[in-house]
């Protein structure tokens, strides 16, 4: 500031009248010099009391015990100074060339700035201090409204503010490094009212008790400056509410009410001035307590006077004016007795000096009173006597030549820095608290920066906008990423703000069309440097990031789009490194890689008009023009800068995010990816679905220990494409094998999802028909990797039956079915994974890959063993149920019921047309039936025999009506069958026996077998039947002859007797005589009547 800054206040009027009259632009530069003068001579103060002055507290006699106490003429001369700045643009400063005076105030603010503890101290001192106003809000303020350039290009005056403004900033950012235990205390809330204009700090060096002092000032000050707005509107409002919130009071009292007068700022001095002029008792009281709170010695009568009505509007009442002059007058000759004799003598002349100063600086009052006149008014005044003529005199010229205003501008200060204002911030410094001295730790920064996080941000984005040179570029950057270190280390919602900003200055998401998007971004440093800090936030401060995710990931598909970034963008995960992943279809990584950065004559247009000259030059060859130094310079840069960016960590690294930041990339990748339609889109909005999805997946598969707060999404997500795509393609094929991906890495981790994962994969159920058939293949092979990797985890009915279901699918699928089968097999086998939530199932899925064609008769016959073997599982489970004991009789039914279901789904296999696949059957069902260890009852043998009696009529109708070529060998078919009837029948006939439905049993067995006996297959009966049936009609007859069911024991014509022979008589008449000789009685005794057990029946039957 040069010589401006030596300049005093005299001098510089004298500097000012003496080039008024100099030429047009003198009054310009006059007025400026002024001002500057003005600024320079509060700096000066600054610069001598304050520790703020470069050298702390440094020599000098006074030591720190003077210094600390004078902020408070810093705070009149900065609010003086601010109103000056800020009005250059208006009123009688419009025509000043602001350079001339806020360049100089400026740079001494900035040089303040550049001081790391200015600010917080500033903010210590004065917006926690109840008296003043809030200097570091306004400062603050006042660097980002100047570094916005208005009307006008970026001139250096507002890249000096920036400045200003980002090492305020940074000071906070590299405090914010170390933070005290602390740090953030809340301040308890006030739950009477207490004295507390009074409070002082006891240390201003120990952090342990300014920094509750401080936030429990600061915290008064914002509920008085509420107060203040009620009080301007309503005075009974406003002190309710301040008694409500124990401010004052419950019951006002004169003194408490004077100094919320006194020393709150913003009050409307309108109303204070007809308050404090009020004539009942109350108010008189608070006008005599306000009085008092003024300090008037060794003060002048003129000083006193200006100071006394500057701190309201003297009404223009005359008995109000009366009543304040009274009050004034009593306080003064209070404190300075030496010049009047009583309190009358100071009343009458300060009367007097009211009415000079309106004669004086009314332009009304043409004749003014002299000098002589204003002495003559004064006589004999004092107790008969008269006052010193000299000070009259002085008292004339101090009122002539500087008017006592008695219509100060509203809220707290005033304009400008008057003699008295001085005077009084003078005596007051005397009186404030001790000076804080801020150090290192981030004690009062929270609150700072959330005053001034939105205005910087907005004010270093204009810049940042509107400047093209580098450094003034990297210090916008910089001041870009201390907001952002400073908004995640308070978790301020202003950093999702300034993600938007910055990835505006990207240019990624601009819409408009460029010809060579890699070459202009290489070229544009500033797009790139917006593009790096973007990326730089993303990667190191995205736990804080919600909205903004948004934002990011548009940039991110705009540098896929365009070709910049790699073709396989992250891992699968980063801390599983499994294999599976690779047994994807080509590990799916083709269906999202990026274009390739093409020459410039190659480049797809996009436009109509590029289309259609497409079309008119289709047979014309253009050659390829080879890319300039500059242009691949460029793509050079651009690459380097996508590199540097390192967004692939943003979605491996996603684990470490908070679950709000985590839920909002999800939402972002799931907005951008859009919603696919029925008919599948353009090309280049699917590469944009299928690569957000990619991504989504990752970041699901990098979150497995929170799936919960992603999988509704995920899930929701995925099945909108897999139910509205009907053609194969990309999108729906990342999606289903996603899925299964995600299901795959999630299912032994997860057990209270498993279930909701398995539930998912219902949706691969609900493909297209073209889709499912497109890729039944694949999908079957990750199915059995999930079944081998995950049997055990799968517990529940539901889970199966999603799994089962999908293998059953792929049983007529000639590429997929011998997958689905082995991952049957993996089931199955030796009841590895069989238990009672799958058996049916599984059951039911052997029993379709049993009746495909697809695979060899060989497979069937595997199949049907699969079946015949599980049988073991439920005779183990029925062991250990009647070992454990407990409720066994319900859980007994239930095995009971599973074999039951077994014994249909073999009796369905039993018709195949394949004569060894059918054999087989037969065999198998037989060995089912007559398994031993399963406690069956009789109603379950019945709809067992239910199914044998339909079997066995479904057998006779094919080997009567179909032809021999279509099933070969039907005889050897029905014997395998006959035989299945006598020997499940004997394997029941001790359970059946006692029942009262077991004679319409038998008889239905009699008359099966006489069907048998009777068939005839190509037209003659077969000698293999008619050999073997006798000899198992034979056996049955002996076994219940033994058993005492057969006897002859009534004479009656309905007896099971007769009706037994009966019907055996038609199959083979010698049975009876065989059996029951005529020398026989009732029944038969001895040993070779016998019982024939299963074994022995099986042997003879076999033979």
């Amino acid at each position: 500031m040069g010589g401006l800054r030596a300049a005093s206040p005299s001098g510089a009027g004298a500097g000012a009248d003496a080039g008024a009259g100099s030429g047009p632009g003198a009054p310009r530069l006059a007025m400026a010099c002024v001002l500057a003068s003005e600024v320079a001579t509060v700096l000066a103060v600054m610069r001598r009391n304050v520790r703020w002055a470069g050298v702390r507290y440094g020599g000098g006699d006074g030591g720190a015990g003077d210094d600390e106490h004078l902020d408070h003429p810093l705070v009149a001369g900065l609010k003086a100074l601010r109103r000056r700045a800020a009005a250059w643009g208006r009123g009688r400063w419009a025509g000043v060339e602001p350079l001339l005076y806020l360049r100089p105030f400026l740079d001494s603010l900035v040089d303040f700035c550049q001081q790391k503890e200015f600010m917080a101290e500033m903010y210590a001192n004065m917006d926690c201090d109840l008296q003043c106003s809030n200097i570091f809000e306004e400062l603050a303020n006042l660097l980002s409204k100047s570094a916005f350039p208005v009307n006008s290009p970026l001139s250096a005056l507002n890249v000096l503010a920036l400045d200003g403004l980002v090492a305020v900033i940074r000071a906070m950012a590299e405090r914010s490094d170390s933070a005290p235990q602390h740090h953030g205390q809340t301040v308890p809330e006030i739950s009477e009212y207490f004295p507390f204009w009074q409070l002082k700090c006891e240390s201003g060096n120990d952090p342990d008790q300014w920094v509750k002092f401080v936030h429990q000032q600061k915290s008064i000050k914002r509920k008085l400056m509420v107060g203040v707005e009620h009080f301007n509107r309503d005075k009974k409002k406003g002190f309710e509410y301040l008694q409500g919130v124990h401010l004052l009071p419950e019951k006002l009292d004169p003194h408490n009410v004077a100094l919320f007068f006194r020393y709150t700022p913003g009050l409307d001095k309108n109303l204070l001035g007809d308050y404090l002029g009020n004539h009942d008792e109350f108010s008189i009281r608070v006008l005599h307590e306000f009085a008092r709170t003024f300090d008037f010695k060794e003060m002048n009568l003129d000083a006193a006077l200006r100071l006394f009505l500057e701190s309201f509007r003297l009404p223009g009442e005359s008995q109000k004016i009366q009543r304040i002059l009274e009050a004034f007058s009593e306080r003064y000759y209070e404190q300075s007795p030496q010049m009047f004799v009583n309190r009358d003598a100071a009343l009458v002349l300060s009367y007097s000096v009211i009415m000079l100063n309106t004669d004086q600086h009314n332009v009304r009052v043409k004749k003014k009173m002299t000098e002589e006149d204003f002495i003559r008014n004064n006589r004999r005044i004092n107790g008969g006597n008269d006052l010193p003529r000299e000070f009259l005199s002085d008292l004339y010229y101090s009122i002539c030549c500087n008017e006592i205003r008695t219509i100060p501008e509203q809220g707290a200060g005033c304009s400008e820095m008057s003699f008295s204002r001085w005077v009084d911030l003078m005596w007051r410094s005397k009186r404030t608290s001790t000076y804080i001295a801020c150090d290192s730790y981030p004690f009062l920064d929270h609150e700072m920066f959330s005053v001034m996080a939105g205005p910087a941000v907005a004010a270093i984005s204009v810049v940042f906008d509107n400047v093209e040179h580098e450094e003034v570029l990297t210090g916008c950057i910089d001041g870009f990423l201390s907001v952002a270190k400073l908004a995640a280390f308070y978790h301020d919602d202003v950093l999702n703000d300034l993600v938007v900003a910055l990835c505006k200055f990207t240019t990624l998401l601009s819409s408009s069309y460029i010809d060579d998007p890699v070459t202009a971004f290489g070229e544009d440093t500033k797009a790139r440097m917006a593009t790096e800090a973007v990326f730089t936030i993303a990667t190191t401060y995205g736990d804080h990031v919600r909205s903004g995710w948004r934002n990011i990931v548009d940039c991110i598909l705009r540098l896929h789009k365009i070709g910049l970034l790699p073709g396989r963008l992250t891992g699968d995960t980063s801390d599983d490194q499994e294999s599976t992943s690779d047994s994807l279809p080509n590990k799916l990584a083709s269906s999202s890689a990026p274009p390739q950065v093409l020459p410039i004559s190659t480049r797809k247009s996009y436009g109509l008009m590029g289309r259609f000259s497409q079309l008119l030059y289709l047979d014309a060859e253009e050659p390829r023009s080879q890319p300039t130094e500059e242009q691949l310079a460029a793509q050079r840069n651009a690459s380097e800068t996508v590199k540097k960016c390192q967004i692939g960590t943003i979605f491996i690294e996603s684990k470490f995010l908070q679950a709000d930041s985590l839920s909002n990339l999800a939402r972002a990748l799931i907005q951008a990816a859009g919603r696919p339609q029925k008919i599948t889109s353009a090309l280049d909005d699917e590469g944009v679905a299928v690569f957000c999805l990619e991504l989504l997946i990752t970041v699901t598969l990098n979150n497995r220990d929170r799936i919960v707060l992603l999988w509704q999404d995920v899930y929701e997500h995925i099945t909108h494409i897999v139910q509205s795509i009907v053609m194969p393609c990309n999108l729906v094929e990342k999606a289903v094998f996603g899925l299964l991906h995600i299901c795959q890495r999630l299912l032994p981790y997860k057990a209270n999802l498993v279930d909701d994962l398995l539930r998912s994969l219902q949706l691969i159920l609900k493909l297209d028909a073209r889709v499912a058939d497109a890729y039944c293949e694949n999908i079957t092979l990750e199915v059995t990797r999930l079944v081998k990797a995950n049997a055990t985890h799968i517990k529940s009915q539901m889970g199966w039956r999603t799994i089962i279901s999908l293998l059953c699918i792929t049983a007529r699928h000639p590429d997929a079915s011998d997958a689905g089968f082995e991952a049957l097999v993996f089931i199955m086998s030796e009841g590895a994974h069989l238990s009672p939530a799958n058996f049916i199932l599984s059951v039911e899925a052997s029993r379709q890959f049993a009746e495909s064609r697809l695979g060899s008769a060989e497979r069937s016959i595997h199949a049907l063993n699969l079946m015949a073997d599980s049988v073991n599982c439920l005779t183990r489970w029925s062991r250990e149920v009647r070992e454990a004991g407990g409720d066994a009789d319900r859980i007994l039914e239930g095995i009971a019921e599973m074999w039951l279901r077994l014994v249909q789904a073999l009796r369905k296999v039993c018709t195949d047309q394949r004569e060894e696949v059918r054999n087989h059957a037969l065999l198998s069902l037989h060995r089912c039936l007559v398994v031993d260890g399963i406690v069956v009852s009789s109603s379950t043998w019945l709809m067992a025999f239910d199914i044998i009696f339909q079997l066995l009529d479904e057998l006779l109708e094919i080997a009567q009506t179909y032809s021999p070529k279509d099933f070969r060998n039907m005889e050897v078919s029905l014997l395998h069958a006959v035989k299945l009837l006598c020997k499940v029948f004997l394997q029941s006939l001790k359970d059946l026996s006692a029942q009262g439905s077991f004679g319409k049993l038998w008889l239905e067995v009699l008359d099966m077998i006489e069907k048998f006996m009777k068939v005839k297959v190509r037209g003659r009966r077969t000698e293999k039947l008619q050999e073997a049936i006798p000899e198992l009609l034979k056996n049955i007859l002996m076994v219940m002859k033994a058993s005492g069911v057969l006897s002859k024991t009534s004479t009656s014509e309905n007896s099971l007797w007769e009706a037994t022979w009966l019907q055996v008589n038609k199959i083979a008449p010698s049975l009876q005589s065989e059996i029951f000789p005529d020398n026989e009685g009732d029944s038969t005794t001895g040993e070779e009547n016998k019982l024939d057990t299963p074994a022995q029946s099986d042997q003879s039957s076999d033979q």
